[in-house]
């Protein structure tokens, strides 16, 4: 607690400091940030009914991040995890919905949904950071009217780079701790109505514990091509291939028979990923106020894992293949002089899953084949009507459809259907200064894998989707163009929530409503011509509210989250940073009942230093400078239950060269 009272008053401080030198500063014009995530169509922050994060290519490029949850992790409200410690397997949590949040965060890249229908979650090292040109972040539930299912928490859209205009190449190497080694490369280029990007990473770390050790590949292209002036043809591919140690956790009877943080106790166990894409968006203006555009993409993943344990063995072998098809349409026209912006379309989603287990429990040996499948259609519609130049009205709705097949089974079939809801309302009072309050009702349909049991062969009928309504309501004051805040306000109320029970080792529906309580608060201010400071505060409430575990926490779901980064520009070449992460304290994983103790806070720095000389670029980034020893993440594990730990790793560094021609 005082760490965190320490962040606050930082905060406070720098905020009150930079207001003296910013608000001296000559006004400037600027353009206004514009997102496509909020309504699948460009539209200007400010007419967001939300709280909303963009993070541009340049913050990328001066933060100490090594990849996208590394961003992530210093953004507002949102905690994310590093399970194995190893760069490899991570969570990130907008809301609170801690062991859940994999499947209540839509993650999107370049508009194309890429959480899985069964429960391997988001690949989030599929896109490496140096692919990103920008990121946006819409918290709250509105995303579930335009996209659908796991959007309760929010929607991070992740948009890669395009071609430049002319010929522009480049290549990186790096290497550090834990016989760290990255190389990437890039070719981009354009001419009259055609635009190319192709980019390679390769990444490989022993990381810093035993069997920690990763290896991945990936290959990106972006092709953009323009016919005059109505038709635009978007075409994107991307590769992912990786291999990767699982240490797993330990337990605290572990380290009392003197087990060490390096150490694991499950050698051999590991995870094996195969993964390609395509997409394909033709975009037809038909005038300047309709538009037809139809995204279309498939994706096919391959995973292999090995776990094993006192109980035995357990490899499983799967490949899913997913396919999407989303006409949209886009009309913009007056209603008695005011500005009106309808967004129509239908989502159509096919899931397949073939399964291979094999496994040796206690003594038994089995091996099972099945045949899972998730067709999905949604049909939505969103409206946005400018009453005047700063007054603006917001309202959508969606109704989705789900059938869920398996084999071998009974039932073979199962369907389900939910309807999303969102209204808003926009205010400019001040120059850039607005105001917004809104209403979203979102969903989430249980996956595959929480549907069906691979032991028994059958469907949990029992289980059905879960309904979240969601109150904002917030504020974002520009003091001056370089000095902003922004605080929002919200209420999360969840029926149904499924969760995973680690009594009867069964996916479930909670007994009752759940309640999150949150105040976001974010500062943002250019203090001198040299100087950036960006800060946040989470205060979040997290509780079940009826049922079994009334009263009780939601595990994994911290009450205080603050984040603090400096950028100082020591030259026109040389740019320090130092980011400050505190985490508080929060129950462990899959502690529902909080019988046991709290997982403890933390607080990390981590600090970058780079230089440019005309194309090329040197960075040494050093993270958790004060060699701290902590856990990201802690589970209830073994029988009986105790608690156990995924250790993080300590001081550790990363040197680069990069350059471009």
């Amino acid at each position: 607690m005082p760490i965190m009272r320490i962040f606050v008053v930082v905060l406070a401080a720098l905020a009150f400091f930079a207001v003296i030198p910013a608000a001296k500063a000559e006004e400037k014009i600027k353009i206004d940030e514009v997102v496509v995530t909020a309504t699948r169509y460009e539209e200007k922050v400010a007419d967001v009914p939300a709280n909303v994060t963009y993070i541009t290519e340049e913050s990328i490029r001066n933060s100490t991040a090594q990849n996208i949850p590394d961003l992530l992790r210093t953004q507002t409200g949102i905690l994310v995890n590093d399970i194995n410690g190893s760069r490899r397997t991570y969570t990130v949590d907008l809301r609170g919905f801690g062991e859940t949040s994999p499947s209540n965060t839509l993650v999107l890249v370049d508009g194309r949904r890429v959480n899985q229908a069964d429960l391997s979650g988001v690949d989030w090292v599929e896109i490496p950071l140096d692919r990103v040109s920008r990121i946006e972040i819409i918290r709250g539930g509105r995303g579930s009217v335009l996209y659908g299912d796991n959007a309760a928490g929010g929607v991070i859209n992740i948009i890669t780079k395009e071609g430049t205009s002319g010929f522009k190449a480049g290549a990186g190497l790096a290497g550090g701790s834990f016989s760290t080694f990255k190389a990437d490369s890039y070719v981009s280029g354009g001419m009259k109505n055609l635009s190319l990007h192709l980019s390679g990473n390769y990444l490989s770390s022993d990381g810093f514990r035993d069997n920690s050790k990763t290896e991945s590949k990936d290959l990106g292209f972006n092709a953009a091509y323009y016919l005059r002036d109505f038709l635009k043809m978007d075409f994107s591919v991307g590769y992912h291939k990786d291999h990767s140690g699982l240490p797993g956790a330990l337990k605290e009877s572990d380290f009392a028979a003197g087990a060490s943080r390096n150490d694991t106790r499950f050698p051999n166990d590991f995870a094996e990923t195969k993964d390609y894409y395509l997409k394909l968006s033709p975009e037809v203006l038909f005038s300047e106020n309709a538009i037809l555009r139809i995204d279309t993409s498939f994706r096919k993943r391959d995973f292999q894992s090995f776990s094993s344990g006192d109980y035995g063995h357990f490899l499983g072998d799967s490949g899913i293949q997913t396919t999407i098809l989303s006409p949209q349409v886009i009309l913009r026209h007056r209603l008695g002089g005011m500005k009106n912006t309808l967004t129509a379309g239908i989502d159509y989603q096919r899931s397949a899953s073939d399964i291979v287990n094999d496994s040796l429990f206690f003594g038994a040996h089995t091996v099972g084949m099945f045949d899972l499948k998730k067709v999905n259609d949604g049909y939505y519609g969103h409206d946005e009507i400018s009453v005047t130049d700063s007054l603006r009205l917001s309202a959508g709705f969606r109704y989705d459809h789900a059938r869920f097949s398996f084999s071998p089974s009974t039932p073979e079939s199962i369907s389900m259907k939910k309807n999303a809801y969102t209204a808003g309302v926009n205010y400019t009072f001040f120059r850039k200064s607005y105001a917004y309050a809104s209403y979203s009702r979102s969903f989430r349909y249980p996956l595959l894998d929480e549907l069906y049991s691979f032991f028994t062969n059958s469907v949990n009928t029992g289980l059905g989707p879960q309904t979240s309504n969601d109150y904002e309501l917030g504020v974002r004051h520009y003091l001056s163009d370089d000095l902003f805040m922004h605080v929002n306000v919200f209420r999360l109320d969840t029926d149904r929530e499924i969760f995973f029970n680690p009594v009867t080792y069964q996916n479930e529906n909670l007994d009752g409503k759940t309640r999150r309580d949150g105040v976001e608060l974010s500062v943002e201010a250019k203090a001198t011509s040299q100087l950036t400071v960006r800060g946040s505060y989470t205060y979040l409430t997290a509780k079940i509210k009826e049922g079994a575990f009334t009263g009780k926490e939601i595990p994994n779901a911290p009450a205080h989250k603050a984040t603090l980064d400096v950028t100082y520009q020591i030259s026109k070449a040389a740019t320090a940073g130092v980011t400050g992460i505190y985490v508080g304290e929060r129950p462990f994983v899959s502690d529902f009942a909080n019988d046991f103790s709290k997982q403890e806070s933390y607080l990390i720095l981590n600090a970058k230093l780079s230089y440019r000389w005309k194309s090329v670029r040197a960075f040494v980034d050093l993270n958790n400078l004060t060699n701290k020893s902590y856990s990201e993440y802690g589970v209830l594990g073994g029988f009986p239950l105790e608690k156990a730990f995924y250790p993080s790793p300590r001081r550790n560094f990363l040197v680069g060269l990069s350059f471009d021609i």
